[in-house]
Parts: C-alpha cells; structure tokens; sequence
C-alpha cells in the first residue's frame, strides 16, 4: 500500500525513467518534474494510509482488587508491540511522578532508567501475562526522604528534626572541615528512585498487584560547589557504586516490606549508574535481584552486562570494531550520494557485548519535500543492506528544528515502517 516511485533522468536528460527506490542513484539530481511527481504520490500514499486506520474498540473491562477496595478497569485491547505491557487504564500518575526527572541527569538517563527497567522486568514479569501501572507505594515525600542524607545529632539538633524523619539512605556530610573534603569523603551515592507495579489477572474480571520493580538510580559522579560558589565534582569508582547500590538495596527492600500490600509479593531491584552530566550516551544497570514473595533478603544478584556506545567514537572502534567499520561505510554512502552537509551520529546499546540496538540521527538541509522522500528511501535500502537482521534500528531524519521522517527496521523483520512526517 503506498508505494513510492522515484523518478529521474537518463544520462542524455531527455527521458523520465523509474528506478528502484533502494538503488543508490536515488540521491542523483531532482528535476521539478520529478518533485512534483514524489510530493503527489507521498500525498496520496498518505491519504490511503489514513483511510485504512483501523477504529479501535474501548477493551476489556476488569475490576482491580485492592483488599479492601476494589475499582473499576480497562485493560486495552490492543499492544502495540509483545516488548511493551499493556498499561492499565484509567492511567494513575505515580504519587512520585516527575522525581526521576528532577534527580537524574540527563533527558537520555530518564528514559534509559524507565525503559531498562521495564526490560529486566520481563525476566520476573512477562508482558503477555502482567500489565503495568505506575509506582502507587512510594509517593514524593518518602522518595525525598530516602534520597535525603542521613542527619547527624548536631544536624538532627539545628534543623529541628525528628528522628523518626532521619531516614535518608545516603551517607551524613561531616560538621567539619571545607566542603571540599566533607564532599570527597561523603559523595552523594543515589540519586532517583524509581517504582514500577504489575498487575496479574486473578479470573476473567478480576486483577491484582502481582509484584513490583524498584530501580536505583547511582551518581558515577558527585556535584557539589564550594564555600565561594565555584563548582565541583567527585568521581565515583566502580567497585564503590556497586557496594553502596547492594547496600542500600537491601535496606529499601525491608522498607517495602514493611508497607501495607507489600508483604507477601515478588519485587525486583535494579541497579542503575547514570552517565555524568556531559555524557552524550545514557548510563546503564549492572546488577538485578529477584526477591521470591515474602523474603525481606536479597540472597543473589545477577551482573547485568548492558552499556552504550556513540558512533563514530574511538571507543567503540576499539572495544566493536565490526559495528564501528559498518557504521562508518552507512555514514559514507550516505555522504557521497547526498553532497549536502550531513551530520550522523549513532548510539548503540549493547547486551552481552552483542549490539542489539542501533539509533541513527541524520540532520541535513532540505529544499522539498521530493528530496526527503527519496533520501528517506535511499537510507531505507542502505539501512536492510548493511546492518545484520538481528539488530533493531531506528533512523531519525530531520531538517534544522524539525523531523522529516522516521525508519523502524525491527530485529529479524522482513519489512521495514517507514513515516514521512507532513
């Protein structure tokens, strides 16, 4: 349905001729003829499209058991793909909605935090057997009040705190000495906390709490300013993220516990080492536990082997040579056909050393709407020809402060979906 011809002349320049729209000689010259003729058939292409859309139905009605209270649900109908859940529905915002934002970073951590979490859940909970809904145990103030620092008695005395509030899970700063040397020796260690919950079905109108994820976001670096306002930092060894993430884990985990609902259901704990502020890749988790129904210990935790690489960097030319030379040959096809300024970047994520996911930005100027079309189906063709089927890859196309089009090229995919934006 709404295939695409490109059109271009022959080498005396007499003639149209149709040419496949994943050979490279699409990039060649656009006639004005040739622009019209791509501007009317991507316009009808997409007036076909938005007759064909299909008219989705309301879903499937349930009843979600909370004990005491049960309230009405919708389960959608339709997923949009088997790696998502299905979000319950009416959508409840978390009572710690816009923490993760605010604590983390970077726009790439925020999303990276959310998404990776959601993917080491699938090894506890299945997304065609739970669905999912937003944190509803830990609102604002007791994220605030675990990301806090512990007080010490002299600060517990001058802030007029109560005890009971002194709750914060990370280490107290000294009462003396320079903010230097109270920050070098006390570093911030976490920095967000996220909770995801996954409700199971219990019979045909009825669902359930079925277990929860929390992830633990970890600074790699520590900001602080000193008593003249001038900015600092102090970097955070591995060894030593790894340690204090294990330990606060483990007291998070009897907090949960001690929760009304909380007692007797499976949670999984990830932990999470953000990328310094400048960092042009999202950071990443490096370790899961899965805590059985009823366990207040953590008696096991899975090294997760996740990490993202930029392309082109040194970097990953020297730990991914094979994807950085295929990489580099997609970026100079594109440059040699399409003579205009173009910057491509790409950023992998790799899984047990093995890239499963590729996501290209391409920005260069355009003078029509012909040329993205024909440069959209160019990267098309390059994109099923040089990189292996078992990776995902998704292009992002666009002009000076606006998308122009979008390639999704799904592992082991036969066909890719392609969007010109209008």
């Amino acid at each position: 349905m709404g295939r695409i011809t490109i059109f271009a002349r022959d080498q005396q320049g007499e003639t149209m001729k149709r040419i496949s729209p994943l050979r490279s000689l699409v990039a060649c010259r656009w006639t004005n003829r040739a622009r019209k003729r791509l501007a009317a058939v991507g316009l009808a292409s997409i007036c076909l499209l938005s007759a064909c859309a299909p008219k989705f139905d309301k879903g499937e009605e349930v009843v979600q058991d909370k004990g005491s209270k049960q309230q009405e649900a919708v389960i959608p109908k339709y997923n949009i793909a088997d790696s998502y859940y299905r979000v319950i529905l009416p959508f409840k915002p978390s009572g710690a909605r816009g923490e993760v934002v605010n604590d983390v970073n970077t726009r790439l951590d925020v999303d990276e935090f959310e998404t990776g979490l959601m993917r080491l859940a699938t090894e506890q909970f299945p997304a065609d057997e739970y669905l999912f809904q937003e944190g509803q145990y830990l609102d604002s103030e007791t994220v605030g009040k675990w990301l806090a620092r512990k007080k010490t008695a002299r600060q517990l005395k001058e802030e007029k705190m109560k005890p009971e509030d002194n709750i914060g899970l990370n280490p107290p700063i000294g009462d003396t000495g320079t903010n230097e040397q109270k920050n070098k020796q006390s570093p911030i260690y976490l920095a967000s906390i996220l909770e995801h919950d996954y409700l199971v079905k219990i019979d045909n109108d009825k669902v359930k709490l079925g277990g929860i994820a929390i992830g633990l976001a970890l600074n790699s670096v520590h900001y602080y300013s000193t008593e003249q306002g001038y900015p600092r930092e102090v970097k955070i060894k591995d060894d030593v993220i790894e340690r204090e993430g294990k330990r606060i884990a483990a007291e998070v985990l009897k907090r949960l516990r001690s929760m009304k609902g909380l007692g007797n259901v499976p949670i999984t704990i990830a932990l999470y080492k953000q990328a310094p502020r400048s960092s042009v890749v999202p950071g990443h988790f490096f370790a899961v536990a899965h805590v059985d129904e009823g366990s207040s210990t953590i008696d096991d935790w899975e090294a997760v082997n996740e990490e993202y690489y930029v392309f082109p960097s040194d970097e990953a030319e020297e730990n991914h040579r094979d994807d950085w030379l295929k990489f580099n040959n997609f970026k100079s096809d594109v440059e040699d056909f399409f003579p205009n300024y173009t910057g491509i970047v790409g950023r992998g994520l790799y899984v047990n050393d093995q890239l499963q996911k590729l996501t290209i930005n391409i920005t260069m100027p355009f003078y029509g709407k012909a040329e993205v079309i024909g440069f959209t189906q160019y990267v098309t063709g390059l994109v099923m020809e040089k990189f292996p089927d078992y990776i995902t890859v998704n292009v992002y196309i666009a002009s000076a402060g606006q998308p122009e089009s979008l390639i999704v090229r799904q592992a082991k995919a036969d066909e890719p979906f392609v969007h010109i934006y209008q």
